[in-house]
């Protein structure tokens, strides 16, 4: 049997407190570059304010990479031998993952609230949070950390009612809003939601 048999979660990979186990919460963001894109957009300049854009997006990107593998190595220092090329880190051959909200193994966007109340992302570097989990600026990422040396990136599949019923209860939430939440990946139609 392969990864694709097992049926695990995120917090499989967390272990208890005395376990010393890591798991951590990051966000990037590129400040000013929507205003440049916009810039150059007024001015009928399409082509510098995609580049920008996209230059943006990419950096974000780097900067994420580039944090993970310094918490990989020294802030955290569980793997501080680790020297992998480019097509190593392509091929996620480092130990843990970085899952993160709206992803197939994080669908719920929603977690991105409790990741902004504990980093207090709006007063510590300015990134918000919109009413339907969009970061701003745009070149934003966010994410968990978690070093457990048997992690993996996996697809969580489609959840059925009693799964979201759970998770409703759990989070504290209603079931119509969980429902919302998880709309891509409910296992049962939109007649059975609750209005």
């Amino acid at each position: 049997t392969g990864k694709e048999d097992v049926y695990v979660g995120t917090a499989d990979f967390i272990g208890p407190p005395e376990s010393h186990d890591h798991m951590g919460m990051f966000c990037c963001s590129v400040f000013g570059s929507v205003a440049m894109a916009a810039e150059f957009e007024d001015s009928g300049d399409d082509y510098n304010s995609l580049l920008v854009k996209s230059l943006a997006d990419r950096l974000v990107e780097a900067m994420a990479e580039h944090l993970h593998l310094k918490v990989r190595r020294e802030i955290w220092g569980y793997d501080n031998s680790e020297n992998l090329d480019a097509a190593d880190l392509h091929s996620i051959k480092y130990q843990g993952t970085r899952p993160a909200p709206g992803y197939p193994s994080l669908p719920d966007h929603a977690l991105k609230d409790v990741m902004w109340d504990v980093l207090s992302l709006p007063d510590s570097i300015g990134t918000q949070l919109t009413d339907s989990y969009a970061m701003e600026p745009p070149p934003s990422v966010c994410g968990l950390y978690i070093a457990h040396p048997d992690s993996f990136y996996f697809n969580l599949g489609l959840v059925a009612r009693d799964q979201v019923d759970d998770y409703a209860q759990r989070q504290g939430l209603s079931l119509s809003s969980v429902e919302t939440s998880l709309d891509t990946v409910l296992g049962y139609g939109p007649s059975t939601y609750t209005q």
